[in-house]
């Protein structure tokens, strides 16, 4: 049946009695697929039946279909003819795995963060009314996602509305490992209510049938809180916020959907629809471990293990330092938005459960709730991604470092992250925080230099950021490790001419540049660890003047505001009489791919680096000529 299925709405010519065997299919089609792509395989088998209703029954790409996060949006992908993309998903040049407006009209907002659908609805619906168009408007989010604060300033927002818009809570029981808070105990007994969606649906459809009255009395009903109103519904906070709601609704039953939706079609106002999911719902190996399946690699289908040998991780580094350091300091904590597993808590959760807050997907949250921490003498360690990071902007530049609170900021995921592309790659961190008074940043080079910068960080006193990349950790260069010390760069190398100072991941690559330039130009580059982004090393700097005639600085972070021209403002301050070549990541969004392919493509190649230095060489002979 997916053959039939070429374009938007072909899904409309299919017989009714079929859509549940094209559930089956569209899920065998994903897991075959991922199990040689990768991707995020558990939440998209847990909406299939879901997007089949939804896409039934509305009309695309008029009307809008909003996913929050956008990582179960597979299904919506096949409906509207993207099925033979799929061997190229999230490959360069491929189809992307989340949403993006230019690669389908049936995409009308590119996603990636979580907790954001709502907002876009209402924004949509708003355009609309002014535009005095007509369309629906669905903003489908998970429970996950609704514990994230944007959610709820949503949520009240579109209270005020007065025409439709639909919102779907796809209920899963978890974000990518299980949820958390008060949300998720309300919600827990949602489920239980099961009686109510057919009561009201019904009652609903009786009362409209009463020529001249049965309308009016809807409506006043709608309105009304009355005390039967809350014997009937098992809770009120949707309803009391001013949504009317109808659930819970069997997220598998496909007819009980349609006719779900049809109803919510007609209604005037904001109606969420709360809907029942299984993660990983149709392939055991998803459904016992839909963490381990919510981004997954390769795998074997038959086994559900993934394909091939894995080194460890730098995640897996930190997740070793901390469950020693869990042992070592009863002072020490560890604080994660949603992220449990991802940043590498588990086993620092299950040996120290009372010091271990996972505060669902709220970073901001999160890092005031910390600061906080930090004043009541706990020493917190926040382990977020580097891209999510961004959304606590605020709190760190206010709570944490305006108050020069002691703070350790584990930022996984820094640099380029590969097949995610743009919304999760990690590299702005190095530019936000570096214009943040009293904050410190490291960056390690190598798997023992995290586990030393991660025990530094937790014995300073004062807001600190360790940032490290994503994958395998680097196992180089293990006889160069010389203790932390604040400020100080580590010289691996001393050479002539050209210094290279390298950050992070970069020196690896740095490494390889010191080899190629002897090889081209016959020259003995210097290979420094930069070690600290801020503060810089102002004394290796200074004694730069004396040595070498250009100092070539290499980060995995985008050019403006980075390590690069920090280091190239203090030698224009000091007047030092060498020049500062910047390597850096452009001021543009990088599409997703292999990050081996992302560094080709933005010239981040020992050859492009080399290159660049000899451009600079060949201009310096142009300017003395």
């Amino acid at each position: 049946m997916l053959e039939k299925i070429q374009k938007p709405n072909d899904i409309k010519k299919i017989p009714a009695d079929q859509l549940p065997a094209l559930a089956e299919e569209i899920r065998e089609f994903i897991i075959e697929s991922l199990s040689k792509t990768g991707g995020h395989l558990a939440s998209n088998l847990g909406v299939v039946e879901l997007t089949i209703a939804m896409h039934r029954v509305f009309d695309l790409p008029k009307d809008k279909l909003i996913w929050d996060v956008g990582h179960q949006s597979y299904t919506h992908k096949i409906l509207t003819g993207r099925k033979d993309g799929f061997e190229t998903l999230r490959r360069e040049g491929g189809i992307s795995g989340f949403p993006k407006r230019s690669e389908s009209d049936c995409d009308v907002f590119d996603t990636g963060h979580s907790s954001t659908s709502i907002s876009a609805g209402v924004g949509y619906v708003r355009a609309r009314e002014l535009k005095k168009e007509n369309y629906s408007v669905v903003s489908i989010i998970g429970d996950g996602a609704l514990t994230g604060g944007m959610a709820y300033e949503a949520l009240n927002n579109a209270a005020s509305l007065k025409s439709n818009f639909i919102i779907v809570l796809n209920d899963n029981e978890m974000s990518i490992t299980e949820n958390v808070g008060g949300m998720s105990s309300y919600l827990s007994g949602l489920r239980t209510a099961s009686a109510y969606t057919g009561f009201k649906m019904d009652v609903t459809k009786a009362l409209n049938r009463i020529p001249g009255i049965g309308p009016g009395m809807v409506d006043a009903m709608r309105k009304t809180k009355s005390s039967i109103k809350q014997i009937i519904i098992p809770g009120m906070l949707f309803e009391d916020m001013g949504l009317t709601y109808l659930g819970p609704v069997d997220g598998h039953n496909i007819p009980q959907l349609i006719k779900t939706f049809q109803e919510a079609k007609r209604f005037e106002g904001p109606i969420l629809v709360h809907v029942l999911t299984q993660k990983g719902r149709g392939y055991e190996p998803a459904m016992r471990h839909p963490a381990r399946f919510h981004g997954a690699g390769p795998f074997d289908v038959k086994t559900g293990l993934p394909v091939g040998k894995s080194n460890p991780t730098y995640t897996d580094v930190f997740s070793t330092v901390m469950r020693k350091m869990g042992d070592r300091r009863k002072d020490v904590a560890a604080v994660t938005a949603a992220m449990m597993t991802g940043v590498g808590l588990k086993r620092f959760s299950n040996m120290f459960p009372d010091r271990c807050f996972d505060v669902g997907i709220a970073e901001e949250h999160a890092v005031t709730f910390a600061a906080a921490l930090s004043l009541g003498g706990i020493t917190p360690v926040v382990a977020i991604y580097s891209s999510f990071l961004q959304r606590a902007y605020d709190q760190i530049m206010h709570d944490v470092c305006m108050q020069n609170l002691h703070v350790v900021f584990a930022i996984d995921r820094a640099g380029l992250v590969g097949y995610d592309g743009e919304t999760h790659h990690g590299i702005f961190d190095l530019s936000y925080l570096g214009s943040m008074p009293n904050m410190t940043i490291l960056a390690p080079k190598n798997l023992w230099e995290l586990s030393d910068m991660i025990k530094f960080a937790v014995d300073y006193d004062g807001p600190i950021a360790v940032r490290y990349p994503r994958g395998e950790a680097y196992a180089g260069l293990k006889e160069f490790r010389a203790p932390i010390c604040l400020g100080k760069s580590e010289v691996i190398h001393e050479g002539s001419r050209v210094a290279l100072l390298a950050v992070g991941s970069m020196v690896k690559m740095a490494e390889e540049v010191q080899k190629q330039l002897k090889e081209r130009m016959d020259m003995d580059a210097a290979l420094v660890n930069a070690r600290f982004v801020k503060p810089i090393d102002e004394e290796l700097l200074r004694s730069f003047a004396d040595t070498y005639e250009l100092v070539v600085t290499l980060e995995e972070n985008v050019k403006d505001g980075g390590f690069g021209e920090r280091v190239l403002a203090f030698a224009e301050e000091e007047d030092l009489p060498f020049g500062v070549e910047i390597i850096a990541l452009p001021d543009r969004f990088i599409p997703h791919g292999s990050v081996s392919y992302q560094m080709k493509q933005v010239g981040f190649t020992p050859e492009d680096i080399c290159g660049r230095i000899e451009e600079y060489y060949r201009k310096q002979g142009q300017e003395e000529r």
